[in-house]
């Protein structure tokens, strides 16, 4: 009974995250304005990517070996998404 309950827990904060992403890309600006869903699923993917390299930097706190690896993927991973993101806006 635990073990489902848990592995339910670890999909919900999945399926939070990804809810909340969609939000925050302006999910709702194309249904309004019946235009493309492209720049929604591409700024979904940006923030993955930034969240990808947030999640690495902070296992450069819990790890012990491999701790300078995650802390300079983490920090490509967030400059390649900070471009991107500039780059989407049109400010590149």
């Amino acid at each position: 009974m635990s073990n489902i309950s848990s592995k339910a827990l670890s999909s919900f904060k999945y399926v939070y995250l990804i809810v909340f992403f969609a939000l925050l890309s302006g999910i709702f600006y194309p249904l309004i304005t019946d235009t493309s869903f492209e720049p929604v699923i591409s700024g979904i993917l940006v923030l993955f990517l930034g969240l990808a390299g947030g999640v690495l930097l902070y296992k450069t706190t819990t790890s012990e070996t491999k701790r300078e690896i995650f802390f300079a993927v983490g920090f490509i991973l967030i400059g390649i998404s900070t471009y991107l993101i500039f780059q989407l806006t049109g400010r590149v």
